[in-house]
């Protein structure tokens, strides 16, 4: 426990040694800092600061100590802010040392078990100032990184607020910052900083993908993008469950889903909702301790629940929620901790599965069952794939740098359909116009033909015909 004694003043001289007898001069009060009002982050940041307080032989604790620590903790929600706002954490870094170098020296290194660390009025109010916005703005129940952060950058003056202008760190700003990272996050528990933008870190937005260009277009496939909206737009069981062989274009659907939502031709209920892929594989990663991976998923729902339902979850492989995280005696798996959501209504979810593993998984657990309402997703006939083909033609041109004609793109659905019959249309003709590409770009890319000194390198066209992919079938 660390007990601070704030000063009414602060000298200026810097001294090596401080003079026989010396003593801050008139003692205000004492402050005493609860581990149990503090989540671990901030707790850290303290403790951070303080040691750097001593290693540069400072007299006080002052504000550019706690701010330094902030931006010393590469992985901390202030530094994620700052990369947010594009701020140069590094520079800002240097500038904090500098200001810090300019305090008086002269302190010893605190002993015993409660160390008393002297404090300037400055670090103060902004202590008071983080409590108020830990309380009155945020309603969180424990002081975290963030509140410090912000209170830091209010609180801002003389030297300090010229570097913070400097590096664009206003409080308008910082506010943004925050609110990207924490997303819907509440500070309920020591470790809550560690759930911060748990949507972020675990999911990937496809209606953004959508927004940048970034999703291939989608034909074909209607009728089964209408089922999905129609099944979102219910009261109850509204959670889509797409189930199809591997490769029938599943995940296609919900991205067709997601640019639809985009552009705005959806019914009035869903106007506005986001389409987010969450991997439990991800959730999984790394969680080696007993409660991870439920804090996790646990930060995943509430910010899912918290968009008021504004957010709906995709999850490819809908079957690994069902044992997902029960490593350790007693947790739950992700299936029972998403429960209770799907049956008031807070979560959506739409999830892809196989027929086999939806009988494995999904039907076996009754409760989970009733939440989603199946749509079965059948492999395109050849006059569909071929369809299919077209719309993502021009992508795989730019990607390879060649031409697909019509009849490469018939021989790859017909023979795929014909030669490869353990995988579905129109996966397995997308792989084989995709590696006919690939190989011609390599084995028959001509050199480059240069006109005239300067000009840019001219490369003829690669045609891809039918002739390439029976090649590569037999192959």
């Amino acid at each position: 426990m660390i007990q601070f004694i704030i000063c009414s003043t602060s000298t200026t001289r810097r001294v090596e040694k401080p003079p026989r007898g010396y003593r801050p001069r008139k003692l205000r009060t004492r402050m005493t800092i609860s581990p149990e009002n503090f989540t671990h982050g901030a707790r850290a940041v303290i403790d951070a600061a303080v040691q750097f307080m001593m290693q540069r032989k400072n007299v006080q604790l002052d504000v550019e100590h706690l701010l330094f620590a902030m931006v010393d903790a590469n992985d901390g929600p202030v530094r994620e802010a700052l990369d947010i706002l594009e701020v140069d954490s590094e520079t800002l870094r240097d500038d904090l040392v500098r200001l810090v170098d300019s305090k008086p020296l002269g302190i010893g290194q605190p002993r015993g078990r409660q160390r008393q660390i002297f404090i300037t009025p400055r670090a103060q109010n902004v202590m008071s100032k983080a409590q108020t916005i830990q309380r009155k703005t945020f309603r969180d129940e424990l002081l975290s990184m963030d509140h410090l952060f912000i209170a830091i950058v209010e609180e801002a003056d003389g030297d300090l607020a010229r570097v913070l202008a400097k590096h664009r760190v206003t409080s308008d700003r910082v506010y943004v910052g925050v609110h990207q990272v924490r997303g819907a996050a509440r500070v309920t528990s020591p470790d809550s900083e560690q759930a911060y933008g748990t949507l972020r870190k675990y999911t990937t937005d496809l209606t953004q993908l959508a927004a940048e260009g970034k999703l291939d277009p989608i034909v074909g496939r209607d009728y089964e993008i209408r089922r999905v909206l129609q099944t979102l737009t219910r009261r109850t069981k509204n959670n889509p469950a797409l189930i199809g062989d591997a490769g029938v274009g599943k995940t296609a659907i919900v991205e067709g889903l997601a640019q639809k939502l985009q552009s705005g031709d959806v019914p009035e209920i869903l106007a506005g909702k986001r389409v987010l892929a969450l991997s439990i594989g991800v959730l999984l990663a790394g969680a080696k301790f007993r409660g991870e991976f439920e804090e996790r998923l646990k930060g995943v729902m509430d910010e899912a629940q918290a968009s008021a339902g504004e957010i709906i979850l995709f999850v490819d492989e809908l079957h690994s929620v069902v044992g997902a995280g029960t490593g350790s005696e007693g947790s739950l798996d992700a299936a029972n901790m998403m429960k209770p959501a799907l049956a008031r209504g807070e979560l959506q979810v739409v999830g892809a599965t196989t027929p086999e593993e939806y009988r494995r998984f999904i039907e076996k657990d009754s409760a989970l069952e009733r939440r989603f309402t199946p749509i079965w997703i059948e492999e395109p006939d050849e006059e569909s794939a071929v369809e299919m083909l077209k719309a993502l033609r021009n992508n795989y041109e730019t990607h390879h740098g060649v031409e697909l004609t019509d009849g490469a793109l018939n021989a790859a659905v017909r023979l795929s359909d014909r030669y490869i019959t353990d995988r579905q249309l129109p996966d397995k003709a997308v792989d084989l116009i995709d590696e006919a590409a690939a190989k011609a770009r390599i084995e028959r890319a001509p050199a480059a033909i240069v006109e005239e000194p300067g000009e840019e390198s001219q490369l003829p066209t690669l045609v891809i015909t039918e002739q390439d992919i029976a090649a590569l079938i037999s192959e």
